[in-house]
C-alpha cells in the first residue's frame, strides 16, 4: 500500500470537481488522504480521510497560526503530524504555491515530493510577485516531480527555471462513465441555445462570447445561459460587472439567463439542454491564463455538445480544429461568429466532430486511465 497525502489550500471549490474526481479514482493500493485549511461542499465532495486543519486541536491550530505569522515557519505542523501519524511516502501539493509552502513540511517528514501545477500558479503570481521568482526556484530544485496538463504549460514551467526531467505532462481526466454521450442536434427554426460554464474572470473571455453571441441574433434566435458568478476577489467582481455592462449596452437581457454557481449535477443537466459551449479563454491583462484546459470544455465534449473556444494555452491539446471543436483567436469576436456560422451552416455534420470528440476523450482524458496513471507516478517515485 502506498500512502499519499493530497495536500490542497481548501476542499473542496465547485469549480474543482476535477480534483475531486482524480482522488476518487486513484487505484486501491494508493490510501489518499487528503490534507487542507478547510473544507467546503462536502455534500458533493466528500471522500475518507480529510483532515482539516480547522480540526486540529485547538493548541496545534493557534501554535500554527502564530509560527506562520511570525514568519518562523511557513508550513503547518498539522500537515507533518497527519502525515507522520498515517505513515504518508509521498507528499502530492496541488498548486505552485501549496508546493512552496510544503516545502519544509516535506523535509521533516522524510517524503517525496510531487507538485501539479494549475494555470494562475504559472503565468500570474510571478508576474504580480516577483517574490514567487525565487520562490518557485527553491520549490523546483526541492521537490522530485512536477505534473502539468499539457506541452504549453510545461514550456511556461520550463521557462520558470524547472529542469526538463522534472517535468511530466499529466491530463486531468473527466469521469467517461457518467457523462451519457448525446450527440446535439440543432434543427434550422428553433433558438440556437448556448452554455456558458465559468467563474467569473477576465481569462475566461465571456465578454467575447456574448460579443459574438449578439451578432449571431442578426441571423437565428438565440438563447444563452451563463453558468457561474464572480468570486469575492475584486479582479472577480469588476468583471461581473463588465459582462452585465455588455448584457445591457447590447439589449440582450431577454435572452440572457444567469442562474449563478451551480451544483455540478445541475450544470451537467442543463448541458444537455443546450446545443452549443462556449469557451473563449484569453490571456487577462494580469497575465492569468488557463495555463492548460479548461475542464468543462473536456465535460461538454464527452457529453456530445460542439465546443466553440480558442488558441489558448493548451486548449488545442483538447481541441484539434474542425475535428473535435471549433477555434478561434484569442479576443476574436468575428472567429468566434464564423466558428458559430459554420455550425449553423454545416449542421448536418455535426455527427462526426461529436464522435471524434468522444473518442478523444475517451482514449486521453479518461478520469479512470488518469488516475491509474497517476498512481503509477506515485509508486515510482517511492520506489525510486
Amino acid at each position: 500500500m502506498t500512502v499519499v497525502i493530497q495536500s490542497v489550500s481548501d476542499w473542496l471549490p465547485q469549480t474543482q470537481t476535477w480534483m475531486y474526481n482524480q482522488a476518487k479514482h486513484l487505484p486501491a493500493d494508493i490510501e489518499s488522504h487528503i490534507f487542507c485549511k478547510k473544507t467546503m461542499n462536502l455534500d458533493q465532495f466528500y471522500l475518507p480521510n480529510i483532515h482539516s486543519h480547522t480540526d486540529a486541536t485547538l493548541g496545534s491550530y493557534y501554535l500554527d497560526k502564530s509560527l506562520r505569522k511570525l514568519r518562523i515557519r511557513r508550513h503547518w505542523g498539522f500537515l507533518v503530524e497527519t502525515s507522520k501519524k498515517h505513515g504518508a511516502q509521498l507528499v502530492h501539493s496541488h498548486f505552485g504555491n501549496v508546493g512552496w509552502t510544503d516545502i519544509g513540511a516535506v523535509k521533516q517528514i522524510g517524503t517525496r515530493h510531487i507538485v501539479t501545477f494549475y494555470g494562475l500558479d504559472v503565468n500570474m503570481m510571478h508576474t504580480q510577485d516577483k517574490r514567487w521568482v525565487k520562490r518557485y526556484k527553491k520549490l523546483f530544485k526541492s521537490a522530485d516531480l512536477f505534473l502539468c496538463e499539457g506541452p504549453h504549460m510545461a514550456k511556461c514551467i520550463m521557462g520558470l527555471g524547472c529542469p526538463q526531467e522534472k517535468i511530466k505532462v499529466h491530463h486531468l481526466g473527466v469521469d467517461v462513465n457518467n457523462i451519457p454521450f448525446r450527440p446535439r442536434r440543432w434543427q434550422p427554426g428553433e433558438p440556437l441555445r448556448m452554455l456558458i460554464a465559468a467563474t467569473f474572470k477576465e481569462k475566461k473571455g465571456i465578454p467575447y462570447a456574448l460579443e459574438a453571441a449578439r451578432q449571431l441574433q442578426k441571423k437565428v434566435d438565440i438563447e444563452i445561459t451563463i453558468i457561474g458568478d464572480s468570486t469575492p476577489e475584486a479582479r472577480s467582481r469588476k468583471e461581473k460587472e463588465h459582462i452585465l455592462k455588455v448584457i445591457e449596452k447590447y439589449n440582450m437581457q431577454s435572452v440572457v439567463n444567469m442562474p449563478g454557481f451551480q451544483h455540478y449535477s445541475v450544470l451537467m443537466e442543463q448541458a444537455y439542454k443546450h446545443h452549443i459551449f462556449l469557451s473563449p479563454s484569453i490571456t487577462a491583462k494580469d497575465g492569468d491564463t488557463e495555463g492548460g484546459a479548461p475542464v468543462t470544455i473536456i465535460e461538454m465534449i464527452a457529453s456530445g455538445m460542439p465546443v466553440v473556444s480558442t488558441r489558448h494555452c493548451d486548449i488545442p491539446e483538447v481541441i484539434k480544429d474542425r475535428v473535435t471543436g471549433l477555434l478561434a483567436e484569442e479576443r476574436d469576436v468575428t472567429g468566434l461568429v464564423s466558428c458559430l456560422c459554420q455550425l449553423l451552416e454545416q449542421n448536418n455534420a455535426w455527427q462526426y466532430m461529436l464522435c471524434a470528440g468522444r473518442e478523444k476523450v475517451d482514449k486521453e482524458f479518461n478520469v479512470y486511465m488518469q488516475a491509474k496513471r497517476l498512481g503509477a507516478f506515485y509508486k515510482r517515485l517511492v520506489e525510486r
